[in-house]
């Protein structure tokens, strides 16, 4: 498992995939990446405090990513990750939460006293996908509610069931409404949720112009970033 990295196109940082307590929510259909979370807290603080250990600060800014929301991570991690920060004049934090947590992201700031982009993964804005297919128990009505607690969406995309309209509309959205956005493009994994290979061509040929979209990455497998396996 590959726990540090580099981002150096877009949005230059350094990133980390820590490991976790269970997600709060823990059962969107797509998602076998909780498997990485434990109830083991000292194997979780050890395991971060190593992964952390890699941070240079080179860009000033770092992402901290784990299989769930960064309110699932040991409060020992926290420290360790302010620490860091302090330690390596670090100026800006990328940080993910589920909308269950939308209430309480002030929380972060407040402990980190810096500026955070606030990262969610919605998935799609088709609130009938999202919510009876992905199931992930994220109910707003429109990509404003959104906004007003989040700052970059995070999409998946290709997944059989979509259309290319539902992709097209959730695009256009990050495209106008967000000045940060990821773009994932659905591989199969070991759930029951399918890619859509036919989607997948539709999608790489119609946008690869997001790849000189500054605002906007896409990962068209889900290790682009460096972590995970």
């Amino acid at each position: 498992m590959d726990r540090y990295s580099k981002i150096t196109n877009k949005n230059k940082r350094e990133i980390v995939l820590l490991k976790s307590f269970p997600c709060v929510w823990g059962k969107c259909s797509f998602c076998d990446y909780i498997e990485d979370n434990s109830t083991d807290e000292q194997i979780l603080i050890s395991t971060n405090k190593e992964v952390l250990s890699n941070i240079t600060g080179e860009f000033k800014v770092l992402e901290v990513i784990n299989s769930g929301s960064c309110f699932e991570l040991p409060k020992q991690t926290l420290l360790d990750i302010k620490n860091i920060i302090i330690s390596k004049n670090i100026e800006k934090l990328f940080l993910e939460s589920h909308w269950c947590y939308r209430d309480r992201l002030q929380e972060m700031r407040d402990f980190f006293q810096m500026p955070i982009i606030f990262k969610t993964g919605v998935e799609t804005f088709d609130n009938h996908f999202r919510n009876n297919i992905l199931n992930k128990k994220f109910n707003f009505d429109t990509p404003a509610d959104l906004k007003k607690y989040f700052d970059s969406p995070c999409l998946m995309v290709c997944i059989e069931g979509q259309t290319q309209e539902m992709i097209a509309r959730d695009i256009e959205i990050i495209e106008n409404y967000f000045d940060y956005a990821t773009v994932n493009v659905f591989i199969n994994n070991t759930t029951s949720v399918k890619a859509d290979e036919n989607l997948r061509n539709w999608f790489v040929s119609k946008y690869k112009y997001l790849d000189d979209n500054p605002k906007i990455e896409v990962l068209y497998h889900n290790t682009d970033f460096g972590v995970g396996d």
